[in-house]
């Protein structure tokens, strides 16, 4: 049996020089986290609205307090994120978007776009209420 001293180690996160593409990664899977978490509060409103008035205006005080539209907000950069980050992957899945710079511009454009679909959706839903 080997010594397992001579076994090579892992790389860990304080080995390596963080790098756009790394923080692309962390915060896809957190994302999609969230995006677990969050769907909770979906499943929540949609008892809410079978369990009548009371229990439906009981979420609405909860999910209209500051605490709920912050979640709410959140909620929606993860949903953008992780959408935009999806697609990024799916084009690498074709071979493009492979280089660093090319990663590093989807990377940036991750960003604006998520952004970008957050503010515009909650432009659109604070004009709608």
């Amino acid at each position: 049996m080997p010594d397992p001293s001579s076994r090579p180690l892992s790389p860990h996160l304080q080995v390596w020089k963080w790098s756009l593409t790394m923080l692309l990664s962390i915060l896809h899977r957190t994302t999609g986290v969230a995006l677990s978490v969050g769907t909770l509060a979906l499943v929540w409103w949609l008892l809410a609205a079978v369990g009548g008035a009371g229990t439906y205006d009981h979420f609405l005080s909860v999910v209209q307090s500051w605490p709920g539209q912050l979640a709410l907000f959140g909620w929606t950069v993860a949903l953008y994120y992780h959408l935009c980050s999806g697609i990024r992957h799916l084009l690498m899945d074709t071979g493009r978007l492979l280089t660093i710079k090319s990663s590093d511009q989807a990377g940036h454009m991750i960003f604006l776009t998520t952004l970008a679909l957050t503010l515009v959706t909650w432009a659109y839903l604070k004009e709608w209420m």
